[in-house]
């Protein structure tokens, strides 16, 4: 079932630079370096000061709200935790529309970063200043859902969405289960194909656990407007879903809100917040752009960032993406690790999965 609620072109068009999710300020900001990456590449030399001026200025470009006490803030925060421990400068810029996301990054360069760092891959269109006399010599960093084309000017990290989303959905199946609920709800932005392909997978992981189970997907148009979101929340509730999933941005905690009065159980876009206490969650589907970013950032500190490749983060087998549920009993602690373990070493296909059970 699908419900969509509309708002009008100027409304659409704002949502559709708002969000890129495969949304906190409580997540866990320290992350291990990754253990390596997809081919070889090069290390510009005199990272992290890579342009020699004495400091070390880091430019970040987010689509979305950088104030969202979620996804696209704990990339940022991420930036400005790590340019504080090592007495770097951060410059930051939100709600980049995408068609301004080359001048964006050019006016980067011209400030004399020594990285671009992308807050999520609808800024794709920055990354030909790459190559540009501007941005020479500069690190760029890529976070990517999609298939963006490697370059020698660009380090990439990736994830696979239908590996988090559907043990997102294969966690809240286990709740489900045990509340005796067989209809969740899905609250989203923009009808577009990332939100989509995660509502599929979502649905499937559910299914995993209660084959019966119904998603009511629910696109308001705009993945920061809460009074958008709140409205969605509540037809859900009305109709009786067990589970709340707000996919979203600086909705987020609107939605999760009512969730909440409603007795709806709620999962998280992206970060860490099971000790939120207003609003509570009670699943944490962690895919946090600043946990990868830390990462990054770590081996620039080191002169270890090697431009040229890519590092694509694994369930169970990296720290991130991971599925963390709030209060599990031993018996859904257990059944959840046996869960990731299958997927990361293949006994679960997730494509497949999706596939038979997504639609």
């Amino acid at each position: 079932m699908t419900i969509r609620i509309r708002k009008g072109a100027a409304a659409l068009l704002a949502g559709a630079v708002s969000l890129a999710l495969v949304g906190c300020a409580d997540n866990d900001a320290t992350a291990p370096a990754p253990a390596g990456s997809e081919g070889g590449g090069t290390v510009i030399a005199g990272q992290p000061d890579v342009n020699g001026d004495g400091k070390v200025l880091i430019g970040v470009l987010s689509p979305g709200d950088i104030n969202d006490n979620g996804y696209y803030e704990s990339f940022v925060a991420e930036a400005e935790r790590f340019a504080t421990d090592e007495g770097w400068e951060v410059i930051k810029r939100g709600s980049v529309p995408p068609t301004e996301a080359l001048s964006a990054a050019r006016a980067l360069c011209q400030q004399g970063v020594d990285m671009v760092a992308l807050g999520a891959s609808e800024l794709k269109d920055a990354i030909p200043a790459s190559e540009e006399p501007a941005c020479e010599n500069v690190a760029w960093y890529v976070p990517s859902s999609e298939n963006i084309p490697q370059t020698p000017q660009i380090v990439i990290s990736s994830d696979d969405p239908n590996q988090s989303m559907l043990a997102a959905g294969y966690a809240a199946g286990l709740l489900m289960e045990e509340n005796g609920d067989t209809k969740a709800g899905f609250v989203t932005g923009l009808e577009v194909d990332f939100a989509i392909n995660a509502a599929r997978a979502f649905k499937a992981g559910i299914r995993m656990v209660v084959p019966e189970a119904d998603l009511v997907i629910t696109y308001t148009g705009d993945f920061d407007d809460s009074a958008l979101a709140r409205e969605a929340v509540q037809a859900q509730i009305s109709q009786g879903v067990g589970v709340v999933y707000p996919y979203l941005g600086g909705a987020t905690d609107a939605a999760t809100e009512l969730a909440n009065e409603g007795g709806a159980l709620t999962l998280t876009p992206g970060t860490d917040r099971c000790s939120s206490t207003a609003p509570t969650f009670d699943i944490s589907v962690i895919f946090d752009p600043g946990a990868y970013f830390a990462a990054a950032l770590t081996l620039f500190a080191d002169g270890e960032l090697e431009m040229g490749t890519t590092k694509v983060w694994q369930i169970g087998v990296d720290p991130y993406p991971a599925i963390k549920i709030c209060d599990a009993t031993p018996e859904q602690t257990e059944k959840m690790d046996t869960f990731v373990a299958d997927v990361a070493s293949g006994s679960i296909d997730t494509a497949a999965e999706v596939e038979r059970l997504g639609n």
